[in-house]
């Protein structure tokens, strides 16, 4: 055997020794990658069941039936809007308990109902005044704590001083559900009204519209700035240190913490412009401000996934830059621009801290009818119950944050199907 071939079959001797210790480390490779995706989607699924655990509870309200004699002494035809509601349900309460005697028992046994009850036999008697003098059954909300005891969250086995419900109280209860006047409803509220300082009068809507109304502002300004953007600086711009500048100011923008457009809009948009203070118009601009290099860099791909072909052959047939680039290329890049914005507005739809700088924490019962309207976001409205100290809310926050991630999935899903179905592969 000459020099050469005993080289050879040292060298492949030497590499079937290695192999066992090659095939180890990938191995090992391999399982921390395994280990790694098993344990984010455990702590994903933790993170989810948590969430869901103290949120779905929220979906469903306690309600008291209440037998509403619509007194005609009480309610006059021409004063239907500010009688004493109040003091109806009062009446009611103490009619199904009589034994409630001295103002702390009659003070716990009101207790036992919302406070939103009243405004319910106003709505009742102003949509139909022909119900004034009949008695009808009515279900009306429970106070938050007697939903907190129906759903578990306060125990009978505790000592009456470290309860927020005496045993008198839990007599009364008891006697309702006995009765079957104590029921746990679907709670329709929390889909349908803006936010309240009672937990069980509280609402997503006007969060909801809210956050509608900003998004509206968002993309009617940040999608055709940012197509316009980078269809200029991908197909018209020179290539020299001006346009490098810009490039990287927009990739360093994309970086830069959502706090600071907030602070931006502030100073601008607030108190030099004097816009309107917590409204959408506000709230837009700056999510836009916010937005606009994300969508800019994904068209900037989308157009530079196009073949360098289609721009030669529409040139080659007599077409201008921008006919070939209007008639052409845009088209063929639409689909990845139209995933770089939806990308965008999730983002946007999720932030909070920007919201926040430009007043839309402000504390709004009112759903908002329009841009200028003072309103808050989704976001923000889970910020201010988490804030709250009442139990109720925590599953209100849950709850709130439950349907987030459900617009949240929504986009993000739609995404990536426009990227699916429209994609061209070259």
């Amino acid at each position: 055997m000459n020099k050469s071939n005993q080289d050879t079959q040292r060298a492949i001797d030497i590499v079937k020794q290695s192999l066992p210790r090659r095939y180890r480390s990938e191995r090992l490779f391999r399982l921390y990658g395994i280990a790694a995706i098993v344990a984010s989607i455990a702590f994903l699924s933790l993170l989810f069941i948590s969430i869901f655990a103290n949120g779905y509870g929220a979906f469903w309200q306690t309600h008291i039936q209440l037998e509403v004699h619509f007194d005609p002494k009480i309610l006059e035809q021409d004063s239907l809007a500010t009688a004493d509601y109040q003091g109806l349900v009062k009446q009611i309460l103490r009619n199904m308990f009589p034994d409630a005697q001295g103002r702390s028992a009659k003070r716990k046994l009101y207790g036992l109902v919302s406070g939103g009850a009243a405004f319910q036999l106003r709505d009742a008697a102003l949509n139909d005044p022909k119900i004034v003098g009949e008695t009808l059954s009515i279900w009306v909300p429970a106070d938050d704590d007697v939903d907190m005891l129906l759903k578990g969250h306060i125990k009978r086995d505790v000592p009456e001083s470290e309860r927020r419900l005496t045993d008198q109280q839990f007599k009364w209860l008891d006697e309702l559900e006995a009765q079957g006047k104590l029921i746990k409803r679907f709670n329709k509220t929390f889909f349908s009204v803006g936010d309240s300082r009672e937990p069980e009068l509280a609402g997503i809507w006007g969060a909801v519209m809210g956050s509608f109304f900003t998004l509206v502002v968002t993309l009617l300004l940040s999608f055709p700035i940012g197509v316009a953007a980078a269809v200029y600086l991908e197909e018209f711009a020179p290539k020299n240190r001006w346009t490098d500048l810009i490039e990287i100011n927009i990739n360093n923008l994309a970086a830069v913490p959502s706090i600071v457009f907030g602070l931006l809009g502030l100073a601008v948009f607030l108190n030099f412009f004097n816009l309107p203070r917590s409204a959408p118009v506000v709230g837009g601009l700056v999510l836009t401000l916010m937005t606009l290099p994300t969508i800019i860099i994904a068209s900037r791909s989308a157009l530079q996934s196009v073949p360098p072909s289609i721009r030669e052959a529409a040139l080659g047939v007599g077409a201008s830059k921008m006919q070939m680039v209007a008639h052409h290329v845009l088209p063929l890049a639409l689909p990845g621009m139209l995933t770089g914005t939806i990308i965008g507005m999730a983002r946007a739809l999720g932030e909070t801290a920007p919201l926040l700088m430009i007043g839309m924490v402000a504390f709004i019962v009112d759903i908002p009818g329009g841009f200028t309207d003072p309103s808050t976001a989704l976001p923000v409205q889970v910020y201010l119950w988490a804030d709250s100290p009442e139990r109720a809310f925590v599953e209100r926050t849950s709850a709130a944050i439950m349907v987030l991630l459900a617009f949240l999935i929504t986009m993000n899903a739609a995404a990536i199907f426009f990227r699916k179905k429209f994609e061209r592969r070259w």
